[in-house]
């Protein structure tokens, strides 16, 4: 269906041109990502691959930060930017407030904030990340001595890299196919996978005595269809819709006078698990950074457990906060004011709500329940793998499987409905055309 679909697409000019500049702007991505900052030595990270937020820096950045490259911090600032200016846009901050209602131009000056505040993180990340990972690799991360100039001039680097890797995510979701930012990590993500795949197979058939290949063998089968079920639950979910019944007081002749409002399942999307991961990610690389300093005071060995996936109580974090994301995000995407307030304007009603206050109590409800069941979801998927690598004994690789199962799925459903929204559109064009 997939490719029956990307065929009769790629015989519109329009679309076919959206899918080459995404293309050509991945590929852009993945050039810049094997570019190693200058003075640094990357193989040295290989000694750190245990650590956990080292892995959620990686799946975040497109797998950048294992060549410590210019692009090695992704588009992880930006994220959490993002993620404050939406939190001051609350009622914490008036200005963002009335930014956010300002329409279009309330929309630029907001994006604008957020890009200031994605390049003063930038910098500051890229400083923790670099002197954190040069005191703790075996052999030095620096091949040149330690000077502040040193710091700030690979501070410079990353953070140019971020604001270039950004600037590229908004061209494609301008210009190109699909939603930038997670094209980017779902490029990266898919380059990675012959590593993985690769890592399995000396782990279960390689360096195995010839005694227990048959276990593995046995072994690496159900880890296959736990690996595909998993991902038919996912698509299931990411698709499953509610649908709300709804009418209409005044409809045209020959018009329906009843249609339904349809709401995901998982209104928030992949979107928290990103969330979870750069907010995870940021604040642990400033704390190795103290902790690397000599400041190994014991509130910052608690604050690095908390935030570490190979602990009980940092799995239990970053499910907490996938979860805590889910339920934010939703209302973010869908406001029941404003969804009430709609429905009203245009003459529709929910069946056997009150319009107005009414709607606006019975959407808010509904959303708290939907996100319950999202938030739910997202963090099962999400921590599975993490738990059965400890269990198992699986490779760091399969730790973060989930997440980025999730981001893979997301982001192949929302480009297949792109693509048949990009198909439909032509057939109403050319029906308009033959009847002009």
């Amino acid at each position: 269906m997939f490719f029956k679909l990307l065929k009769e697409a790629l015989k519109v000019k329009k679309v076919r041109s959206k899918i080459l500049f995404t293309i050509f702007i991945i590929l852009v991505f993945r050039i810049g990502t094997s570019i190693t900052v200058p003075g640094v030595n990357a193989k040295s990270l290989e000694a750190l691959s245990g650590l956990s937020f080292l892995n959620m820096l990686s799946l975040v950045s497109g797998n950048a930060m294992k060549n410590f490259s210019v692009f090695a911090l992704g588009v992880s600032p930006y994220i959490t930017a993002s993620i404050v200016v939406q939190l001051l846009q609350m009622d914490i901050v008036p200005k963002f407030v009335e930014w956010g209602k300002q329409g279009e131009v309330g929309r630029r000056k907001i994006n604008q904030a957020t890009r200031y505040i994605a390049l003063v993180l930038a910098f500051v990340q890229s400083i923790g990340i670099t002197a954190g990972f040069n005191t703790l690799s075996g052999a030095k991360l620096l091949t040149t001595d330690l000077t502040p100039q040193v710091f700030v001039t690979i501070g410079i680097i990353l953070t140019a890299g971020t604001m270039i890797v950004t600037w590229l995510g908004e061209q494609i979701t301008d210009k190109g196919y699909g939603n930038g930012v997670s094209m980017i990590i779902f490029a990266g993500i898919v380059a990675s996978i012959p590593e993985m795949i690769h890592g399995i197979y000396v782990d279960y058939f390689v360096n195995i005595p010839s005694d227990r290949l048959t276990s593995s063998i046995i072994f690496v089968v159900i880890l296959i269809i736990a690996v595909l079920l998993i991902v038919y639950f996912t698509t299931y979910v990411q698709q499953a819709e509610y649908k709300i019944p709804i009418q209409y007081t005044k409809v045209a002749q020959g018009a329906p006078s009843s249609s339904y409002l349809p709401l995901k399942v998982n209104p928030a999307g992949v979107i928290p698990v990103i969330f979870a991961s750069s907010i995870t990610a940021a604040p642990a690389a400033i704390l190795q950074f103290v902790s690397a300093t000599g400041h190994d005071w014991a509130w910052v060995r608690t604050a690095q457990e908390m935030l570490s996936t190979t602990s009980p109580t940092g799995v239990a974090m970053y499910a907490l906060l996938i979860i805590l994301f889910t339920f934010f995000y939703t209302f973010v995407q869908i406001n029941p004011e404003k969804a009430a307030e709609n429905l009203q304007k245009s003459g529709a009603y929910i069946h056997g709500v009150r319009p107005g206050k009414g709607t606006e109590e019975f959407m808010s409800k509904l959303l708290r329940r939907l996100a319950t069941v999202g938030s739910l979801f997202l963090g099962v998927i999400s921590i599975l793998p993490i738990v059965a690598k400890d269990v198992f004994g699986l490779s760091e690789a399969v730790a973060f499987g989930g997440t980025s199962l999730l981001i893979i799925i997301s982001t192949g459903i929302e480009g297949i409905k792109q693509l048949e929204g990009y198909l439909l559109k032509r057939k109403y064009v050319g029906f308009m055309d033959k009847t002009e």
